[in-house]
């Protein structure tokens, strides 16, 4: 399940539970690439935050390259990954919090 992050939903959706949120460039080429595969992940919750639209949120976690993963762990950053990933890649990370 794909979920749109912003400023005003950020913190509340990522405050609980195990969350994998993507940081995203609309204008970026491995995002459209990236956001196939995302997709096909219908049963796992996904963030995704347009970095262009909410820059403050990219700021605070000193995200510099597109697309970059941050896994969430009850608000809480356990784990961050940069570069196109298929869906199996991103399932392998989040299994090994589950």
């Amino acid at each position: 399940m794909l979920k749109q992050l912003n400023k005003e939903n950020f913190n509340e959706e990522t405050k609980s539970g195990l969350k994998l949120v993507e940081f995203f460039a609309p204008w970026c080429g491995y995002c459209k690439k990236q956001q196939a595969e995302l997709e096909k992940m219908d049963k796992i919750w996904i963030g995704q935050l347009n970095t262009d639209e909410d820059a403050e949120i990219a700021v605070r976690y000193g995200i510099h390259s597109f697309p970059t993963f941050l896994i969430f762990s009850n608000g809480k950053e356990v784990e961050r990954f940069s570069g196109y990933r298929n869906k199996f890649d991103l399932a392998d990370k989040i299994m090994k919090y589950v």
